[in-house]
């Protein structure tokens, strides 16, 4: 976790790069050098905020000098009129740094508020909702934050960090057995110790991976909740189950109730409306 902290804030100069250019030239040529002044976050719309702590970060590179005083923390539930946070210090900064700090806070509240509608629905069960890589380029960082300030769970961070043996990967590499055998040969080979798991797309193909094992967790890609109550029942507790393909939040508490430890939703980052704020002038 703290390699992704730290990448953090070099994703932030970049997208600092990305908006100021050579500058900030309406800013620049509307307030005076030094005019002091203070702004508030309003919240527009009910739902989760996120993102306080990207928001100070962005600040920070804009101007060290700025003031950030955080008046509501991340995770709490926002209503229209509420505010979130107050920055006071040099008006020019405080412009240049408003649209970006806008960009990351909104999305990453409608993240979290998407992700806690979903955890709401099956908040009774044993079951964890998970994220997926589909995530924006240069904002998996932020987008996964926010589902866990939403009170979901992170699936893998990036290609690096687990196996995921995929359709793609069964096919290419010849079947179920193939794959998951070239894998343990991989992970003897180079010595690295990564959880590995294996997607199924249909029951056929989980009586191979049972017969074979070689894994952790078995993902069942877009099964019907009988065919999933069945692939649980077959599993038997032997590998951590996941549910996954075109869940939302109809069916959700349907997969739920199937028994399966995990159900991944790629929609909880890639299907997302922001959160509506904005940065207020005191004057």
């Amino acid at each position: 976790m703290n390699h992704r902290l730290a990448t953090a804030d070099d994703l932030i100069t970049l997208a600092i790069s990305e908006d100021i250019g050579d500058g900030d030239h309406t800013t620049l040529a509307v307030i005076e050098e030094g005019t002091p002044g203070k702004a508030v976050l309003l919240c527009k719309e009910e739902g989760v905020l996120a993102g306080m702590r990207v928001a100070q970060l962005v600040f920070r590179q804009i101007d060290k000098t700025l003031d950030f005083e955080s008046l509501l923390p991340d995770g709490t539930i926002v209503y229209p009129g509420d505010q979130a946070f107050e920055v006071s210090g040099a008006i020019r900064s405080i412009l240049t740094a408003e649209r970006l700090v806008l960009n990351y806070l909104q999305r990453m509240s409608g993240i979290a508020t998407h992700t806690h509608h979903l955890c709401s629905l099956v908040s009774d069960l044993p079951v964890k909702l998970l994220d997926t890589r589909k995530t924006t380029p240069n904002m998996r960082v932020f987008e996964k934050m926010a589902v866990r300030i939403g009170g979901g769970y992170n699936h893998r961070f990036g290609l690096f960090d687990m196996i995921l043996i995929k359709n793609n990967h069964v096919d290419f590499a010849g079947g179920i057995e193939q794959a998951l055998r070239q894998t343990q040969h991989y992970l003897k080979s180079t010595g690295r110790k990564l959880q590995v798991e294996l997607e199924v797309r249909n029951l056929a193909e989980l009586e191979a991976a049972l017969r074979t094992g070689g894994f952790q967790r078995v993902m069942f890609d877009n099964f019907s909740v009988e065919e999933m109550r069945t692939a649980v029942e077959m599993v038997n507790r032997r590998y951590e189950t996941e549910a996954s393909g075109g869940i939302n939040e109809h069916t959700l508490r349907d997969y739920a109730l199937t028994g399966v430890d995990y159900i991944s939703v790629g929609a909880l980052t890639h299907q997302v409306k922001s959160l509506d704020m904005s940065l207020r002038a005191m004057i």
